[in-house]
């Protein structure tokens, strides 16, 4: 139990280890930004790809590591991290003490919770409970004698196994005390705990499951001022990274979520650094989704937002977003390209991504670009995506195939042409009023009030 060690950077995103990072991606780490934003031991697998990134586990990296954890109960690992740092094969005699009592502790609450344990491990006992949790602990406590002593002892004994290490248990002991517990301020917090070991054992569907159930608090729970409910939906924005980019199926449904007016007002105020992600999201779906109304309509929504917050952040990634839709300026795009290339390799949660994201980005500037221009180019268009004339005129044969462009290619010339055919006027006009009806009715509904 004091032995345990939070879970390695590959452990939780089974990303690679790249190279050391270059000048442009720790110009814009965001490590800094992140890190107040998540739990001490949700930090630590990110500490850990760090070391990667560095060829090696360095003095600082080493420190912080211990000052994040010499707080927690992970006593034998926070003991041989100081053996490090010293270099020393000494253990001080505090962490001898601490270890004593985090195993008297231990023994302690397994004895005071075995009870209660058992009997919620009991089928008979649990098909007898019911939604309604003042009826069930009534029925507990006249059947089986449960207190709600031994109920709130469930929630510190999920706490302590979470300082320990042991995140499987923990999650476990929070998950019952919810089910009994009618201290809602003690529940939401379990709900935090539990969100928290269940990430950092990546169980990615239980996760998404609990990540429901704290928006959903978030959403309903009447907070005594606005900037506590900002908090909170700053602190979970910051912990679905986690499954936004290790678990496939989240990525629609967080998605979908970021850009939630409540949310992306959020990121707006509090966090707009998590823009990268969100652009690298939607981006990195254009393979899935390119077709839909949806993505196209998230993809305007990021393009919207990135031009307003550009006062306020920007790192390549969004500038690529920004000279691309708001600037049209496709030498710039493919610059801030290479350079979000970088940033992504050199970030915890994006790095098993950037292959897939310049991928994707290659093909968005090919579509604006023949989009705009009638007669392009080969061997321009191929060199402004970085690739030889021979793999550029493969990639725009597959790019009109695929995105069903009517084009034409004149391999003597070496130039697509691109049929752009003018919609009617009546189109246009279809167009420019179809959502007019929706919008003077909110309008109307609105001044009604």
């Amino acid at each position: 139990m004091t032995d345990n060690k939070p879970p390695t950077a590959e452990a939780i995103s089974n990303g690679e280890t790249h190279a050391a990072p270059t000048s442009i991606a720790q110009q814009y780490d965001l490590l800094p930004k992140l890190i107040p934003n998540l739990d001490r031991h949700l930090t630590f697998p990110l500490l850990e790809f760090l070391s990667g990134l560095e060829g090696g586990e360095s003095s600082e990296v080493l420190k912080a590591k211990y000052e994040l954890l010499k707080q927690t109960n992970m006593t034998d690992y926070v003991a041989s991290l100081w053996q490090e740092i010293n270099d020393s094969d000494d253990v001080p005699e505090e962490f001898v003490r601490k270890r004593d009592e985090v195993l008297q502790r231990l023994s302690l609450f397994t004895d005071e919770t075995k009870q209660i344990d058992e009997l919620l491990n009991d089928e008979s006992v649990v098909s007898n409970l019911r939604s309604d949790k003042v009826a069930n602990l009534k029925f507990l406590e006249q059947q089986h004698g449960v207190t709600i002593q031994m109920v709130d002892m469930l929630y510190d004994y999920g706490r302590f196994q979470y300082s320990c290490g042991s995140y499987a248990n923990a999650a476990h002991l929070l998950d019952q005390f919810r089910i009994l517990s009618t201290d809602n301020d003690k529940a939401s917090s379990a709900s935090w705990g539990k969100l928290a070991a269940d990430i950092l054992t990546t169980n990615w569907e239980v996760v998404m499951e609990e990540v429901n159930k704290v928006k959903e608090s978030i959403d309903t729970k009447l907070f005594n001022n606005p900037l506590a409910q900002l908090d909170h939906r700053t602190w979970l924005i910051h912990w679905t990274l986690f499954p936004f980019f290790n678990y496939e199926p989240a990525r629609d449904t967080i998605t979908e979520m970021l850009f939630s007016p409540s949310f992306i007002n959020t990121i707006q105020t509090n966090c707009p650094w998590i823009l990268r992600y969100l652009a690298a999201a939607v981006i990195t779906n254009r393979s899935r989704t390119r077709n839909t109304g949806a993505y196209q309509k998230q993809l305007k929504d990021l393009v919207r937002v990135v031009r307003q917050e550009g006062y306020e952040y920007n790192d390549p990634v969004t500038e690529f977003i920004k000279a691309l839709y708001v600037d049209f300026d496709f030498e710039e795009a493919q610059k801030k390209l290479g350079e979000a290339e970088e940033v992504l390799k050199g970030d915890f949660f994006l790095s098993a991504t950037a292959d897939g994201f310049v991928e994707a980005a290659r093909h968005l500037i090919s579509e604006s670009y023949c989009k705009i221009h009638q007669r392009i180019d080969i061997k321009d268009l191929s060199a402004r995506l970085g690739l030889n004339q021979d793999e550029g005129e493969k990639w725009i044969v597959n790019l009109i195939r695929d995105t069903r462009m009517d084009g034409k290619l004149d391999y003597k010339e070496g130039t697509v042409l691109m049929n752009h055919p003018a919609n009617s006027v009546y189109q246009q006009v279809i167009e420019r009023t179809k959502g007019s009806f929706f919008r003077t009715s909110v309008l109307s509904a609105a001044v009604a009030k």
